[in-house]
């Protein structure tokens, strides 16, 4: 069970195992929802205009915008970005899911409130993203470089992106879209873990289901509250690769239109006013789509490690039992 539960069968995780746990389950999932992940950026980038019909932007569809990638960028470009990206899914995993186990524990020893209730998953859930997120912007912010830029690239690799955000721009633009970031990520996480905690309670497997039912569970409750919490959510997703991208403008001419904002507020009025409300929502499909598959598989994965860590501790326990017994 996600978040510390003193009915649990054996010890609780330590911070240092829900890391770990954490941070391979952010590996494995980012390395199978990459390509969802460069094409909701390509959609969330394109400045044109949306009407009831056809748009007129680079991208219109998921199949359109996949067939174009990959016929003028190659295979490879669905996973552009993937090192900075894979870097932010390692150590964003390991900072929100530590912070989170840590929460829930303080929660339950500190305070009246039951640890494995959903409005205590809603804010510690907020919090433990925000908290890796402050640690993991310029990651997201190298990632979103990677994948908005086309051919030829501006950046060669992950070590030229830096030296040459930090020549041209300066250290703080690695934060840019940091203030829409921590707005979108405290209700996003927190409906996450909230409604992920919901699901689980509704969808509790027989007895019979074996340890098979209650992950495949894992993976149905976690995509679901991937699709409710992006969904309420997105249009901070949106403001915040548009600010993100800014001083990047030269490498995305070739797809468009483009813009520079001076801030949240300037962004949000121009999107209203150039692109009309639908134009907060563009890229919500592959979104929606990857939010369900990465938020799926990061449950899954991690009570997964977590079941792995647990049956190596139960197994090294056993060991050392079995070694007294025989010095006896």
């Amino acid at each position: 069970m996600v978040g510390y539960d003193p009915g649990a069968q054996g010890a609780a995780f330590t911070p240092e195992e829900a890391a770990l746990a954490g941070s391979a389950a952010g590996m494995v999932t980012r390395a199978l929802v990459s390509p969802f992940d460069v094409l909701k950026i390509r959609f969330q980038l394109q400045i044109e205009r949306v009407s009831f019909k056809r748009p007129e932007g680079k991208y219109w569809g998921i199949f359109q915008a996949s067939r174009c990638i990959h016929s003028e960028e190659g295979l490879s470009a669905f996973w552009k970005g993937h090192i900075p990206a894979q870097l932010l899914s390692i150590c964003f995993g390991a900072v929100q899911f530590a912070s989170f186990e840590f929460l829930t524990e303080v929660v339950h020893k500190t305070t009246t409130y039951d640890s494995q209730t959903s409005g205590v998953h809603f804010v510690c859930g907020g919090l433990s993203a925000c908290s890796a997120t402050v640690v993991c912007q310029p990651l997201d912010t190298l990632r979103t470089r990677f994948a908005a830029q086309g051919e030829p690239k501006v950046y060669r690799n992950l070590r030229h992106a830096v030296s040459t955000m930090c020549r041209s721009e300066g250290v703080l633009t690695f934060y840019r879209g940091l203030f829409p970031t921590l707005l979108a990520v405290f209700p996003y996480a927190g409906l996450q873990f909230f409604s992920y905690n919901i699901f689980k309670k509704l969808l509790a497997p027989p007895a019979e289901a074996g340890k098979f039912g209650g992950t495949l569970r894992s993976l149905i409750c976690g995509s679901g509250a991937g699709i409710i919490s992006k969904t309420i959510t997105y249009p901070f997703d949106l403001f915040k690769k548009r600010l993100q991208v800014g001083g990047f403008e030269a490498a995305r001419v070739h797809f468009g239109q483009v813009r520079s904002y001076r801030g949240l507020q300037d962004c949000v009025l121009q999107i209203a006013k150039e692109e009309g409300l639908r134009g907060f929502f563009k890229g919500l499909s592959p979104s929606l789509v990857k939010a369900a598959l990465s938020t799926g598989f990061t449950f899954f994965w991690y009570e997964f490690f977590l079941d792995v860590i647990r049956n190596f501790r139960e197994r090294r326990g056993t060991t050392y039992l079995n070694r007294d017994v025989e010095k006896r």
